[in-house]
């Protein structure tokens, strides 16, 4: 129903001046594209009236996409890119799942940088490292080469 022929590896656009320079999409696309996320940053989970007329706690995210015309990549890239979605099985399913994903990744955009992802800048040597200041903060121990006993 919505899968594309033929797979293109793009980066995302972090920054709207990135986004409007992208090829990903046609003009008219990206300001549908805008108006999804428009309505998406306006949505209050408490408040049905937020939801644009849609049931989002049953309707399908396929419903949500048709409400604001979106192409069928553009479609790809939103569940794939944004909500990082590993098939399209998402699309049948209620859409305040979805959503809240996709949500989750424009709260984080911009937090530490331009990327909505975290990622050790002096290798991965930095994950034990920060687990273990975050354990001591709080009082515990780290224990490297260990046998858990249990939890």
């Amino acid at each position: 129903m919505f899968s594309s022929a033929k797979t293109i590896i793009s980066k995302v656009p972090s920054n709207d001046k990135e986004a409007l320079k992208s090829d990903l999409m046609g003009l008219f696309e990206k300001k549908r594209c805008r108006n999804f996320v428009v309505f998406l940053d306006k949505i209050n989970k408490e408040d049905k009236a937020t939801w644009g007329g849609l049931d989002l706690e049953k309707c399908p995210m396929a419903d949500v996409f048709k409400k604001f015309s979106l192409e069928e990549n553009t479609i790809d890239f939103i569940g794939h890119a944004l909500a990082m979605e590993s098939d399209d099985s998402y699309i049948l399913k209620p859409a305040m799942q979805t959503i809240d994903k996709i949500m989750l990744y424009m709260e984080s955009q911009g937090k530490y940088g331009e990327s909505p992802f975290l990622y050790p800048v002096y290798g991965l040597g930095g994950l034990p490292e920060s687990f273990s200041r975050l354990c001591a903060i709080h009082g515990g121990t780290y224990m490297l080469n260990a046998k858990i006993d249990g939890i």
